[in-house]
């Protein structure tokens, strides 16, 4: 992993917090080590196609994860739906270098909140019609990423956030 581009990410992070007016949302993560992944979606018309106009992310979890998350909600501006879902783990985290096996996991989790997200927005398109109507399976997408993480089980331990300057 290159740490420049990890500190370059860190101290430049981009598209950090809610996206109240959100196209589509998508949480991944793990309630048992507390690293968790909300990635928001807005899109927009451009040339006839419907494009993501931007992404942001909340994370609870390393730097690595908020790096990839960063790069990830930059690196999907003006992709399709079906271009953004293409895009691997390996390829979301690319600027960074190649990860360390440890590290494997946080693009992991970026990538299956990006794929949360456009996919629960395909499933919120689908439900408005009458005929195709079905429960939402997916964890409640609302709230906050620390609600999720009560909602997921987590009823012990502690979350530590880190803010730096």
């Amino acid at each position: 992993m290159d740490e420049a581009a990890l500190q370059q990410a860190l101290t430049n992070t981009q598209n950090l917090g809610e996206m109240p007016d959100a196209d589509a949302v998508g949480t991944v993560g793990s309630p048992d080590c507390g690293d968790m992944v909300r990635l928001w979606i807005k899109y927009k018309e451009k040339d006839g196609r419907k494009v993501i106009d931007k992404a942001s992310f909340q994370s609870f979890g390393c730097q690595t994860a908020i790096a990839v998350a960063s790069i990830a909600t930059e690196l999907i501006r003006g992709k399709t739906k079906e271009e953004a879902l293409t895009l691997s783990a390996d390829e979301l985290s690319k600027p960074l270098g190649p990860l360390p096996p440890m590290k494997i996991h946080c693009g992991q989790m970026v990538e299956g909140a990006l794929r949360a997200a456009l996919e629960a927005e395909s499933k919120e398109q689908s439900a408005k019609a009458p005929e195709t109507v079905q429960p939402m399976t997916a964890p409640d997408q609302t709230g906050t990423l620390a609600d999720a993480l009560n909602l997921a089980g987590k009823t012990q331990g502690k979350i530590k956030i880190v803010m730096t300057s």
